[in-house]
């Protein structure tokens, strides 16, 4: 053969290689995704919503003269920015939507918050849903078939692909309630019971269902700021997006000593990297994590569904196996340490990484003893 076919036969032989083995790695990618992060919905708008504080305060707490301007906004520490006269109409839609639905004014930042995580508050049309194209859009996202402005999805029943387009709709339906679109199915903020005595950021993650649903939070003062100035009132908090650490809840007195030091090894782990497939200690997934504190203590668990070597408890006590979006029957996506005072440790996504953080963050909670 001659040299040159020789080499051409190697370079193929090389990339054919080279395709296989990133087919390899995606694919590991997607089962550990599958199982620890659920639905990924922040894929859509990560580039917006990246940043520490994207928005600040606004310039004289004013709004703009008209629906067609701009609003300049004053991020801490860095130069002026706008926010665009589209994300201006969107907000003022939301805004305009909650007081025509009778939303009081908590409801509305709560909305504006959503907003600005899953869109940044833009139209966003999805490569999956060629149709999408064919409205007006701001943006163009790619995940699953998340739709507009508050990335609803039509397979879950939020409505048709034109109506999510339609940003009066997205904020209709976000609401919820008596007048809502779906009439409590799938439920508005609205029909969550008792919203209005959770942290905003609960309640935005209890109609969403996110699998990041620590961010929502973080957009709180840019989102009082805007409603401030679209609506009037009170100017802005300062710009911080950390997740609020709640305090270690109290153990029982009762409590073993092998579930003290479940407890104890959970919370070692604090801090720890979320890695997709991970095992190693403070570089790991959901389930590497749930695996590595039951090994401190001489329990050794599968990889994945870990639940099977304990029992189903309606009885949850610290040191418990916590499971959260069912995936079908007895299979759930994502597990952690129950902390007690309805807390748990796990490790929650790549943005979170290893934390405390309340139960109700994910939901089709059960509790399993792997202790006896």
């Amino acid at each position: 053969m001659p040299v040159p076919a020789v080499l051409t036969g190697l370079a193929k032989r090389r990339a054919i290689l080279r395709a296989s083995t990133a087919a390899v790695m995606a694919l590991t990618l997607i089962c550990a995704l599958a199982f620890c992060a659920g639905v990924a919905v922040f894929a859509a708008n990560s580039a917006t919503t990246a940043g520490t504080c994207s928005l600040g305060a606004i310039a004289d707490g004013q709004p703009p003269s008209d629906g067609t301007s701009g609003l300049e906004i004053q991020p801490h520490s860095e130069a002026p920015a706008t926010l665009t006269p589209a994300q201006v109409s969107v907000a003022r839609t939301y805004i305009a939507v909650g007081k025509q639905m009778g939303v009081p004014r908590d409801g509305q930042i709560i909305a504006i918050m959503m907003a600005l995580q899953e869109s940044g508050l833009r139209v966003l049309a999805n490569t999956n849903v060629p149709s999408s194209l064919l409205f007006r859009h701001d943006g163009v996202g790619s995940d699953h078939d998340s739709l507009g402005t508050a990335q609803q999805r039509p397979a879950a029943g939020w409505g048709t692909v034109e109506q999510l387009m339609d940003p009066s709709y997205d904020a209709r339906a976000f609401y919820g309630g008596p007048s809502g679109p779906n009439h409590g199915t799938p439920p508005g903020l609205l029909d969550v019971p008792a919203w209005q005595s959770m942290d905003r950021g609960r309640a935005a993650q209890a109609v969403q269902v996110s699998a990041f649903p620590e961010l929502y939070a973080r957009w709180e003062p840019e989102a009082t700021a805007i409603v401030g100035a679209l609506a009037g009132g009170t100017a802005p908090a300062s710009c911080d997006n950390r997740p609020s650490n709640s305090a270690l809840p109290d153990r029982p007195t009762s409590l073993s000593q092998i579930r003290k030091d479940i407890l104890n090894f959970a919370q070692e782990g604090l801090g720890g990297a979320y890695v997709w497939g991970g095992a190693a200690f403070k570089a790991w997934d959901c389930s590497g994590y749930v695996q590595w504190i039951y090994r401190q203590v001489g329990i050794n668990l599968p990889r994945v569904d870990q639940w099977t070597i304990g029992h189903k408890t309606d009885s949850p006590q610290p040191g418990d196996l916590v499971v959260q979006n069912p995936q079908g029957s007895n299979n759930w996506g994502h597990v952690g340490i129950y902390a007690g005072n309805g807390m748990m440790y796990s490790a929650l996504n790549p943005a979170a990484g290893t934390l405390l953080h309340p139960v109700d963050w994910n939901t089709g909670t059960a509790y399993f003893d792997l202790t006896h």
